[in-house]
């Protein structure tokens, strides 16, 4: 078998490291370079360029050249090169096999086996199609590890006699992970991991394209391809300088030509002030993920001992200060952001192979979604579904939850096993990544044939779901296919009293939570709208608040009665 080499797929750019003499090594690409641009170039006849020589083409030829596909993984939208259709992990498969190239030109050494990188807050249906494009690459995906976890181990091996409490903030090109975890004489303990799958450095870079484009479209927007990348490109190198650089200039000379026929340039000064102004909402929204992990994992801002800053935007200084001011404590590079998370790959890859003693050094991680299925429940307006978690969110894994489920109607044969992932007690707001359906049930009356329904989730964060006839023993199983299925954002509820309309809905919502805090019959109805109603009051969907709202009234209306008659 080959020896396993660890993958940083990230959203900028991607390396590839493996075990050599005991110790992790990042491997060069074709050009003597350590890391390489996600950048892929499909041409007339074909043939594929990766990396440096692709990112060549992004301003002649943008139509067949592909950058910052990670963020298109695990959705439906497909890219067009000449005609042919590609999904996002077969573009990323070609990024892969690129990789692996080098490295066995490197090593003079056939090579298929790897663990690859993903953000911590990726979903099933998004760490899947990071496995198939593994596949398509034709490597044997060994594990899928999240990225914190991975800098968290490169910094572990080096530090394995430290008993600390470590917060692992991850800033890259197109994600943001907050993972919180002990690290314990060798033993790194994952508690609790928080993000945002689009939140990173090309979102500063757009906020500075669209501040250029100003200065000649009203709309902040530019239709042409070439001028779009010229842009992007000068955005992107606006927003690098300007981490040591007070003000940079942006030169751009006939960028494109206007309706009028005349030649149009962008000559703008911009100051580091500027710039912080301009993202300081994007920036400031990665507060809330701090505070999350740590609440998820018990602890407070003082019982941490090291703030790991790990992606390449964790170099801007705003970035670093919010961090500092959130948290209440100094930062310090012990880790180099751009390259620790291949470190870390390589690692679990050589505690996969041997190649490192899992003696020293043991890891262990979370789910980072909640995972269950949506029984009928009776609740005041009759049967409904209702989410019901098996897995939490933030449970150790590899983990296995069973529980028992009883049959809703008279005579039932055969049942349905929805499976969602996400926080909603509303199974439609929650992201459903299948079914699993269990025929051959005895014919019995209504809750007499028990059903168990048992979920793991394993190391690579992926699901199996298996149920049984409890009678029979009769039983089904299936790692859920979820190709298609779109991963949906979650939207968090605490900042509703922030959105257009919160006031007048505020005393609604305080008197429905009342009778939920109180415990009182109902509660769990009444629970359900009050999230969605937040939601939808965040969201902006007026039409739909409106509705809620009523619904929400008239359950309360109705719960009033009935404590009343019960009285």
């Amino acid at each position: 078998m080959s020896r396993i080499v660890g993958i940083d797929l990230g959203t900028s750019t991607s390396e590839i490291a493996c075990i050599i003499d005991g110790a992790p090594k990042l491997i060069p690409n074709s050009r003597g370079k350590l890391v390489t641009p996600s950048v892929v170039h499909i041409g007339q006849d074909g043939a594929v360029l990766v990396g440096e020589e692709a990112a060549e083409y992004l301003f002649t030829r943008p139509d067949c050249t592909f950058m910052e596909v990670k963020r298109l993984t695990g959705g439906d939208e497909t890219l067009k090169a000449h005609g042919k259709e590609y999904r996002p992990e077969e573009i990323q498969a070609m990024l892969l096999k690129y990789l692996v190239q080098c490295a066995e030109t490197f090593l003079k050494e056939k090579i298929d086996r790897a663990v690859i990188t993903v953000p911590a807050y990726f979903t099933d249906v998004q760490r899947r199609a990071t496995s198939k494009a593994g596949e398509l690459a034709g490597l044997q995906v060994e594990r899928i590890i999240n990225e914190p976890t991975a800098a968290a181990l490169d910094y572990g091996l080096s530090n394995l006699r430290e008993c600390k409490n470590v917060l692992v903030y991850d800033l890259g090109g197109g994600t943001l992970d907050v993972t919180a975890l002990e690290l314990f004489e060798g033993i790194i303990d994952v508690k609790a991991s928080c993000g945002n799958n689009h939140l990173g450095g090309k979102d500063f870079d757009e906020i500075i394209m669209r501040h250029l484009a100003e200065s000649f479209s009203p709309s902040g927007s530019v239709e042409d391809a070439r001028a779009n990348m010229r842009l992007k490109k000068a955005a992107e190198d606006c927003k690098i300088a300007l981490s040591t650089e007070n003000e940079y200039q942006v030169s751009l000379p006939f960028l494109l030509t206007n309706a009028d026929g005349k030649p149009v340039s962008v000559e703008k000064t911009v100051t580091r002030a500027d710039f912080e102004e301009w993202v300081s909402e994007k920036v400031e929204s990665t507060k809330e993920p701090m505070e999350s992990a740590l609440r998820d994992a018990g602890l407070e801002n003082a019982d941490l001992h090291l703030v790991l800053l790990v992606g390449g935007s964790t170099r801007i200084p705003c970035v670093k200060r919010l961090v500092e001011s959130t948290l209440g404590t100094v930062t310090r590079s012990l880790v180099d952001p751009d390259l620790t998370v291949a470190r870390g790959a390589a690692i679990q890859a050589g505690l996969l192979e041997g190649s490192i003693n899992n003696e020293d050094l043991v890891l262990t991680d979370v789910c980072p979604y909640t995972l269950g299925t949506a029984p009928l429940s009776d609740g005041l307006f009759g049967k409904r579904k209702v989410f019901d978690p098996l897995i939490p969110r933030n449970t150790t894994i590899p983990v296995e939850k069973s529980k028992l489920y009883n049959t809703a109607v008279d005579y039932q044969t055969s049942v349905v096993i929805d499976v969602y992932q996400g926080e909603s007690s509303d199974p439609e707001n929650n992201e459903r990544l299948g079914e699993v359906r269990l025929e051959g049930i005895p014919p019995a009356k209504q809750g007499k044939e028990p059903v168990e329904v048992t979920f793991g989730y394993d190391m690579n964060g992926i699901l199996q779901v298996r149920a049984s006839v409890v009678s029979t023993g009769k039983q089904v199983s299936a790692e859920i296919n979820t190709a298609g299925v779109k991963a949906k954002e979650a939207v968090d509820v605490s900042r509703w009293e922030t959105a257009e309309g919160a006031k007048q809905n505020r005393p609604l919502i305080r008197k429905a939570e009342k009778i939920i805090n109180a415990g009182r019959d109902f509660g769990g109805d009444i629970e359900l709208l009050v999230e969605r109603l937040k939601e939808s009051l965040i969201l902006g969907n007026g039409e739909q608040t409106e509705e809620i709202r009523e619904q929400l009234r008239s359950m309360l209306d109705i719960f009033e009665k009935v404590e009343k008659l019960l009285s």
